[in-house]
Formats: C-alpha cells, sequence, structure tokens
C-alpha cells in the first residue's frame, strides 16, 4: 500500500511542476521584454513610423513643409491640404508594410505590366486606383487625360508619380490620331461621328494604340487597358500578384480575357466606392448555367438585364508585332487570330453606378436629348439609356428613389439567397489594401511629394512621340496613297475585318431559349 501511495503522489506533483513551469515561462518572458524596452533595447518601428508622420500633412500650422515664406498659402498648397484630408482619414500605423515604399519594382521583374486609360477623373479616384495597382505589380500607367483630370493641380501631381506618363487631349494629340492607322480602317468606322458612349469609345481605342508604342519603347511585356472605375483582382494568383498570375500564362498565348464582376452597392450613401463596396455580382464565365439562367429574374431585379452594363469583361495583352486594339474591352493583331485564353477566378471589378452621383455626372457629360430615340445615339447599353433619361427628367426625390430602387441592393434575405447561390460574393484584398494605403499616408503623401519637390508645373504637357524613331510605323499615315491601295486590296480580296468588340451586356433568357 506504502508503494501505491508514493506512486500516486508522484503522479499528481508531476502535473503540478508541469503547470507552473507553463505559468512562469510567458511571465519571465514577459518580464524581459518589459526590462529590454525600458533599457532601450527595442526599436519599435511603430512609434518611429509616427514620429515621422508628424508633418504628414502641409498646410497645417505645425507642418514645416507649409511655411513658403508667405503668410498666404497658394491655391496649388491649399488644393494639396485638402486632397491629403480626403485621401488619408488616418495616419495610424496600424498596416505598416507600405511605409517608405516608394513602388520602384525591380528592373529584372518580368513580366513587366502596364495599364492605358483615357479618364476624366479627379485625384480621389485615380490615386487610390493607381497605387492599389502598382501593390500588385503594374509598374507603367499611361494615362490620356480630359477634364478633370487635365487640370494642372491634378495631372501635375499624376506626372510626378514615378511609372506614371500623363497625355494629354491637345489639337495635336487629335491631328496625329487622325492620321493614325486605325482611324482610316473599316473595323471601327461604324462608331464615328456620335456622341457620348460612343465617341469615348472611339478615343480610347485611339489611346490604345498611341499606349501600344509608348508601352514598346518602355520594354512592357502585357498591356491592359482599364477605365478608373475599374480594378484588377488576381484571384487564383499566389500573393494576390497580377505579375505572378500573368508570368503563369502560356508563352504561346497572345491575349488573356478577364471576366468583370459588378459592384452590388448596399447603401444610396456611398462615397468611397474602392473602400466601402464589399458586394459584387459574378460574370456569367464565373457560374454555372443551371445557376445564372435558374436565378436569372431574381438577380436582374426588373432591369435590362443581369449586369447595369457590360458583362464582356477586359482584357491583357501580350506586346508583339502587329499588336492593335479592338476596341476597349479586346486587342487584336494584324496578321494572325491572337490565341486567347479566359481565366477561370481573376476578374475585373467594375465600380459602376456604385454613388448616387454617377447618375446625374452622365448626364452632365452627354447633350443628347432624353428621348428613347435619342439615347440610342449617345449610349450603347439600355440601362445607360434609362438612367439618363431618368437624371434629365426626374427630380433629386424620384432619382434617388429610382437609384435605391434599380440599383441598391437592400433586400438583405435576396442577397443572401444569391450569395448562398454564388451569384454574389464578397470580396475584401481590394478594399483592404486600399484602406491600408490610405491609413499609412501613402495616398496622400503622392500629393505631398509632388508639391514638395516642386514637380507641379502648371503648364507642363507629355510630348507626344515626334521624331521618326519614336513613332511605329504603323501609327502615322505617312503616305496616304499606299494606305488606300492597301484597303482597296483588302477590299477585292473580301478580307474585311470585323468591327470592334463594343460593351455587351451579358446573355439573357432569350438566349437560352434560342439556344434550345
Amino acid at each position: 500500500m506504502a508503494g501505491l501511495d508514493a506512486v500516486h503522489r508522484h503522479q499528481a506533483f508531476f502535473p503540478s511542476r508541469l503547470l507552473l513551469f507553463l505559468t512562469a515561462l510567458p511571465m519571465t518572458l514577459a518580464v524581459l521584454a518589459f526590462v529590454l524596452q525600458w533599457r532601450g533595447g527595442v526599436d519599435d518601428p511603430a512609434s518611429r513610423w509616427l514620429a515621422a508622420d508628424a508633418d504628414a500633412f502641409p498646410g497645417t500650422d505645425n507642418s514645416p513643409r507649409s511655411s513658403s515664406g508667405s503668410s498666404t498659402p497658394s491655391v496649388v498648397a491649399r488644393f494639396s491640404s485638402d486632397c491629403a484630408d480626403i485621401l488619408s482619414s488616418s495616419s495610424s500605423p496600424s498596416f505598416p508594410y507600405y511605409r517608405g515604399w516608394k513602388f520602384d519594382f525591380d528592373k529584372d521583374l518580368r513580366p513587366k505590366i502596364c495599364i492605358t486609360t483615357s479618364t476624366s477623373a479627379g485625384l480621389e479616384q485615380i490615386i487610390p486606383w493607381l497605387f492599389y495597382h502598382k501593390v500588385i505589380g503594374v509598374s507603367q500607367f499611361f494615362l490620356f487625360v480630359e477634364g478633370k483630370a487635365a487640370k494642372p493641380h491634378v495631372s501635375g501631381v499624376l506626372e510626378s508619380i514615378p511609372g506614371v506618363k500623363v497625355i494629354y487631349r491637345t489639337k495635336e494629340l487629335e491631328e496625329k490620331q487622325a492620321k493614325s492607322r486605325i482611324w482610316n480602317e473599316t473595323w471601327l468606322a461604324g462608331f464615328f461621328y456620335k456622341p457620348c458612349n460612343y465617341e469615348l469609345f472611339v478615343k480610347q481605342s485611339l489611346n490604345m494604340e498611341m499606349a501600344i508604342v509608348m508601352a514598346r519603347d518602355d520594354g512592357m511585356d502585357w498591356i491592359i487597358h482599364l477605365d478608373t472605375d475599374e480594378l484588377m483582382h488576381p484571384a487564383g494568383a499566389k500573393e494576390y500578384s497580377l505579375t505572378q498570375l500573368l508570368s503563369d500564362v502560356p508563352a504561346d498565348v497572345d491575349m488573356v480575357i478577364f471576366p468583370n464582376y459588378e459592384s452590388s452597392v448596399e447603401r444610396d450613401d456611398i462615397k468611397d466606392p474602392f473602400s466601402e463596396v464589399s458586394m459584387f455580382k459574378k460574370n456569367y464565365d464565373h457560374l454555372p448555367k443551371e445557376t445564372y439562367f435558374g436565378m436569372y429574374k431574381e438577380a436582374t431585379r426588373g432591369n435590362p438585364n443581369y449586369f447595369l452594363t457590360y458583362g464582356n469583361g477586359k482584357s491583357a495583352a501580350r506586346i508583339q508585332d502587329d499588336l492593335r486594339p479592338n476596341g476597349a474591352h479586346r486587342w487584336h493583331n494584324y496578321m494572325k487570330a491572337p490565341n486567347e485564353i479566359k481565366l477561370e477566378e481573376a476578374a475585373v471589378l467594375h465600380y459602376t453606378y456604385s454613388k448616387f452621383s454617377d447618375l446625374t455626372s452622365r448626364r452632365d457629360r452627354c447633350g443628347c436629348k432624353p428621348t428613347k430615340g435619342d439615347v440610342k445615339r449617345c449610349f450603347m447599353l439600355d440601362f445607360d439609356r434609362a438612367a439618363f433619361i431618368i437624371a434629365s427628367t426626374a427630380t433629386e426625390e424620384e432619382m434617388l428613389r429610382w437609384y435605391n430602387e434599380h440599383v441598391v441592393w437592400t433586400d438583405k434575405q435576396l442577397n443572401l439567397k444569391l450569395l448562398r447561390k454564388g451569384i454574389l460574393t464578397r470580396i475584401y484584398a481590394p478594399m483592404a489594401i486600399i484602406q491600408s494605403l490610405r491609413e499609412n499616408g501613402v495616398l496622400s503623401s503622392a500629393i505631398v511629394s509632388a508639391h514638395a519637390s516642386s514637380k507641379l508645373k502648371l503648364n507642363s504637357t507629355t510630348k507626344i512621340p515626334q521624331r521618326k524613331s519614336d513613332v511605329h510605323p504603323d501609327l502615322v499615315l505617312g503616305r496616304s496613297k499606299s494606305q488606300a491601295t492597301a484597303r482597296k486590296i483588302m477590299e477585292i480580296s473580301g478580307g474585311t475585318m470585323d468591327s470592334a468588340v463594343p460593351p455587351l451586356s451579358p446573355p439573357c433568357l432569350d438566349d437560352l431559349i434560342t439556344e434550345k
């Protein structure tokens, strides 16, 4: 019995010693860490970043950068301060990984990706869009600007950002593009001399043609045309990297198609879509056919189509000889039909009509009459036409009611049902990246740096390629006779080119009936 009692005492003593050890160890480590930090042995990077941010916002009284020897700040200085406030809601070092990152990518990084866009947006939209794409691997941007984007206080900031080239819509540019190859070809001719969306579509195509030349000169491997209300979503790639995604594309592939997802806003007071919208409607290409058509009416909610606007995605093209645009959504090649693939996970996130003000902004850009007949001259898609008529004829209260009925997803039960079916999906990565950039001052510092380094040039312009060696032979029409001859031969041989790919709506129920 004595031996048995000894065994029991030993068994009880061992857990007690183990528990004491496990309790004492973390306490000892905590005390050691406290002593080291108290003695200055630990360098807390967060505190260092916080101190460095003390003068991050010029225009405030305690900022040395805001002092220029004058008691009255300049217009540019006031604008810089205002934009810094808009683009930075917090200076908290909660996500410090971008701190001090100048986004100067390694020259050996491959593949090199560029984005071209035609925009009239302001800094509050362009800056987050631009730096988000820098984070996921885009190294060069060709921004064709007009309207608000061409204002000196906006374009000057954009010009100061490494990897950004700003091209203004000047008379010189228009004259050069009027002599370009695609202006004189038949595949784009059906979109000429029409207002609003048609005019924008032609501008985008002409700008894309010029961007190809610039991309080749800069040694780019891939080119993407993207609007500033669209974000690339490299799902399926390691580390959420567009670079990794395109590096895995087989060498014989010429074009990669990214199906688009459409934003599904849940409130009518969205101010910053990139940071406030997380729900998206999936593209037809990423859904089972039975699910798409089976839930079509519930997903459409009485609108003309499954998507409010286009549904045929955007694409990335490999830079190579004879590359040309094929409208804003696709690329083509003069010498061959491109070998293309469509990605099963990656997408383009389209933030369309995500703000109530988008209704009136479209109205203000077009001079068409708000009639069913006239809007067909201006807009290619049915929802754009309906939205233009409402914005042109209704009161503010009526517009808001229409917006909530047709755009805002207020029915939580329907949302949950469509989320479970896979029609709707939640995507948080872009929101997290942009919010982190904003909180750490990366977005506002782009404006601050432009002003502080005196790169805001009020009359600066990016030159259009002029020297003969800078101009792609297909870009400028140097011999009108040979161009006309080539077109005549093409018509005789029956080799006319198909029309450019316009923005297209997704399949509708009529398409299902036709298939049957």
